[in-house]
């Protein structure tokens, strides 16, 4: 066998043939499998065309779905602790337009918005029964993907199953803690005897309880997708993804400015009940996700390709979010709260077109795109609240007992809480997010070879964004109309062809931002607040492709950030002169050691301050960048051949250092106010066995039992040790 391609997406049909020739005469297919999986990490999407990772300038990293397989993950947020530099800061919750799953990526907030490169947004908990692919683009990616759909420190693309030519597919039943349970199916057919029309549907349902006293999660997932080619030039697919989910929201604790931070420093002075959700019954939330996708390809020429690709995503959601907060003096009593939404809906709809060209000029060869890109954002968010739960006679919100024996936490519940609603009805006064947002944008790259080792990397973005909004409000009413350029440059040179390359980058992303009032009450326009970062670092591709490393330092500066500047004749006044730096050193391994034995690895460090800010926050760590470091390891071994064929087993986990979910400075008192959740090891364990038609595998996640906490400026708990064990039939 010549040509050994591996085709991921054909798991149940003959895996297929990948072009290094070195696999292919010395290597089983269990083996090239496991190395394409574990160790090639090349993209088409992170510069919108294919490019290896040794050649690209830069950085990313993808976690293959035999590696969710293998560790027993369901869930697109639970996939993340594969990923270097990537750290959890918020669970999903399903609220309309907002409701994702936040991480913190080189100190700067992220969500997932992009599946197969556009527009993909989920609003509630990701299932990955249909992830062929999980990727993370590092760092300002605006040029390509513009500034609604990523953020400062980076990108997550999923990429998703494709349907195949022949009949297969799996059914697999799953059960274990906190009453756990679930059932899956993957089923694939051509709809034709030719085999030019196919259809492939992956569907999920998932139920999940809470090692608290009060807390569910359950997820419905059906992803149909059909695929046509009627001409070896043109193709044409379409995909459905619809995610459902009704919950109760993880336990979330605020932190509001008060005497209490001179009396506590980190979570444990709190000595909270890391068991009692501090919640009664019914506190429930529905959220919904649909999001429809379109896709043309079509081959022009031998050279030149072009893809259309059209989505729509549709939120939605109605029910309770219950939180808990401190405030004032008091640390051993805190406040309950709510932020419900109602027939809350968020709907978007994108356009792109890409030309893709592979060409020389002379001896020069030139990848090029050339796209155009619309997005428009109808917002209609309905966010309703009661101020404090608990209240006096004169109708103040009051706090509750910590620590008090016996005290009641349940009266906080869903028939209470709708009991308050009712009586503010006609009285209350919600915050509402509505208008429309458009974007028109034309952005062209080329990767240029000037040797065969030597490639640069141009790209150029001009964005028109244009912000409707719908304000009760008449002065926030004003019509926003904005065009910037954003510009990319890489250079990537290959020390040893194939196997050893340095790069450097520099990327720019922007945000456009709403009129803001200063000092004299002025309305402002502002200009988009801006990043730009330089990065450089090595690649390697070593041992006939079976260790993969990349090692990189970055610098972003992100200027003109809007600052708050409150004065008694104008409490909201900013000034557009902040600045964010925020550098740090990355290093990612993916390693084939032995036969059958894998390791994935990575260690990250993040310095990020306010250079030039108000008294408050300056040259401190803003309160959503995260832990300085993170680690994660994740070492596996497969039986490839003998008895013992089959059989699979892994162990690994995460280390974050303390992070500072409040960091600041009272100038009232010149007192710091600072609090911080513990550093952290969660460590997890899978093993396998993979019998050909079934499979039954086993994982525990934290089974050191180890009590963590993660926070997007606030305080989660996170799960206890649970197990869970999943049986599958292979058709």
């Amino acid at each position: 066998m010549k040509n050994v391609l591996i085709c991921a997406s054909m798991l149940g049909p003959i895996l297929a043939f990948a072009q290094e020739k070195d696999l292919t005469n010395t290597k089983s297919i269990e083996e090239v499998v496991l190395i394409n999986s574990y160790i090639k990490k090349d993209s088409e999407y992170s510069n919108k065309m294919p490019l290896k990772a040794i050649e690209n300038p830069q950085v990313y990293s993808s976690i293959d779905k035999v590696i969710l397989e293998n560790q027993g993950i369901y869930a697109v947020d639970d996939a993340f602790k594969n990923i270097t530099g990537l750290q959890n800061m918020w669970t999903s919750n399903g609220r309309a337009g907002d409701g994702g799953a936040y991480v913190s990526l080189r100190g700067f907030v992220s969500a997932n918005s992009l599946r197969n490169g556009v527009l993909g947004a989920v609003t509630g908990t990701i299932d990955a029964i249909n992830l062929e692919k999980l990727e993370v683009l590092k760092g300002p990616s605006g040029t390509l993907f513009g500034s609604l759909l990523s953020s400062y420190g980076g990108v997550i693309n999923r990429v998703t199953k494709k349907p195949y030519e022949t009949f297969g597919g799996n059914i697999s039943v799953s059960g274990g803690s906190y009453d756990t349970y679930r059932a899956a199916v993957d089923i694939n057919t051509p709809l034709t005897q030719d085999k030019k029309l196919l259809f492939r549907l992956n569907s999920a349902y998932t139920n999940e309880g809470t090692f608290q006293t009060e807390g569910f999660r359950r997820n419905l997932a059906i992803a149909p997708s059909l695929s046509y080619k009627p001409t070896d030039r043109l193709s044409i697919n379409l995909d459905m993804e619809l995610f459902q989910m009704k919950n109760m929201s993880d336990q979330t604790f605020f932190f509001y400015s008060g005497d209490y931070l001179q009396k506590v420093k980190n979570v444990k002075d709190l000595n909270l009940n890391y068991k009692n959700s501090y919640l009664g019954k019914d506190l429930t939330n529905t959220g919904r996700s649909i999001n429809f996708f379109g896709q043309v390809n079509y081959q022009i020429s031998n050279s030149i390709t072009s893809s259309t690709n059209f989505s729509t995503s549709s939120s939605y959601s109605d029910g309770f979010m219950p939180y808990l907060y401190f405030s004032g003096k008091d640390a051993d009593s805190m406040y309950r709260s709510d932020q419900s939404t109602r027939d809350s809906r968020k709907k978007s709809l994108n356009f792109q077109q890409n030309f893709n060209g592979d060409f020389r000029i002379g001896n020069l060869r030139n990848r090029v795109v050339l796209g155009f890109d619309y997005l428009r954002v109808n917002n209609n968010q309905n966010f309703y609240d009661v101020n404090g739960f608990d209240k006096d006679a004169l109708g103040n919100s009051i706090p509750v007992p910590l620590h008090q024996p016996g005290f009641d936490y349940t009266n906080f519940n869903g028939s209470a809480l709708q009991a308050q609603y009712n009586a503010m009805a006609g009285n209350e006064k919600p915050y509402l997010i509505k208008g429309i947002q458009e974007n028109y944008a034309v952005y062209i790259s080329n990767v240029l070879n000037i040797t065969q080792n030597l490639n640069v990397l141009m790209a150029l973005r001009v964005d028109n964004y244009v912000n409707k909004p719908d304000n009760i409000d008449p002065e926030q009413n004003k019509k926003l109309n904005q065009t910037f350029f954003s510009p990319k440059l890489g250079v990537v040179y290959q020390l040893v062809k194939d196997k050893v390359s340095v790069f450097g980058n520099y990327q720019n992303s922007f945000k456009n931002l709403n009129y803001y009032v200063d000092a004299a009450q002025a309305t402002r326009t502002p200009v988009p607040e801006q990043a730009n970062q330089m990065e450089a670092g090595i690649k390697t591709n070593l041992f006939n492709g079976k260790v993969s490393s990349t090692f990189s330092y970055y610098n972003i500066r992100v200027k003109d950030v809007l600052r708050n500047i409150p004065s008694i004749a104008a409490p909201n006044a900013q000034v557009q002169d902040g600045t964010i730096v925020s550098r740090g050193v990355e290093l990612e391994v993916n390693a084939y050691l032995l036969k059958g034995f894998t390791a994935i690895a990575g260690f990250s460090y993040n310095d990020s301050k306010y250079t030039q800010s108000d008294e408050s926050v300056l040259n401190r760590r803003p309160n959503t960048s995260g832990s300085p470091y993170l680690a994660n390891l994740y070492a596996s071994y497969q039986f490839l051949d003998g008895k013992l064929k089959g059989l699979g087993f892994g162990i690994g986990g995460n280390y974050a250092s303390e992070n500072k979910i409040v960091n600041t400075l009272n100038t009232s008192n010149n007192t710091e106010e600072v609090f911080t959740l513990p550093s952290y090891v969660v460590l997890n364990a899978s093993a396998y066995y993979d019998a050909g038609k079934f499979r039954i595998g086993v994982k525990v996640d934290n089974f050191t039992n180890q009590h963590y906490w993660i926070g997007y400026t606030t305080a989660n708990p996170q799960r206890l040790i649970n197990a869970v064990g999943t049986l599958t039939y292979k058709f």
